[in-house]
């Protein structure tokens, strides 16, 4: 693992953990993530703070780190979810209306999160796990609409329009696999 992947891989894990819980110091960051294994000191951390802009507000009676993007309303937009498929290769395969998604542990949340607040609403919801997303459909049009979007935004090709085994199987990493 060099440097820079390790960087993104801690971020990662902050991310998800300043979404999920209260965290009020960079102290209390610190003893999350190792309780997760990763293990950094303080100032690791204030540079990760910074790097990733999180910033603290009043919430529950104390405060809490955010990320920024919690801070303001969401508008319907599509750059959360493109942020987060740039750092995270995610798989997608599929079983009758549902595509299947897998991205690294503890990403599923976030990405859940990004496609619903996206701006295309073909999808009847998702339903998220700790690594996998499932992106549920009400008729076939849609969920291939749907996944010829989600394979722009990876920047895959797209396959031709009614050519439902062809779509699935698409990786982050430009890398074709049948589930």
């Amino acid at each position: 693992m060099t440097p820079t992947s390790g960087a993104a891989v801690r971020q990662r894990v902050i991310r998800e953990i300043v979404s999920r819980q209260p965290i009020g110091s960079q102290a209390a960051l610190v003893e999350e993530l190792a309780a997760r294994g990763v293990v950094v000191t303080q100032a690791t951390v204030s540079r990760d703070v910074a790097e990733l802009g999180l910033v603290k507000v009043a919430r529950g009676g104390r405060h809490v780190y955010v990320l920024p993007e919690d801070i303001a309303p969401h508008p319907t937009s599509d750059t959360k979810l493109r942020r987060l498929l740039a750092e995270s290769p995610v798989t997608v395969g599929r079983s009758g209306l549902i595509l299947l998604l897998v991205g690294p542990p503890g990403s599923a949340s976030l990405i859940a999160q990004a496609i619903d607040e996206s701006g295309v609403g073909d999808q009847e919801g998702t339903l998220a796990g700790d690594n996998t997303v499932l992106v549920l459909f009400a008729d076939e049009t849609r969920l291939e609409r749907w996944n010829r979007w989600f394979r722009t935004m990876q920047g895959l090709p797209t396959p031709g329009a009614g050519s439902a085994a062809s779509s699935t199987g698409a990786t982050g990493s430009n890398q074709e696999s049948n589930p």
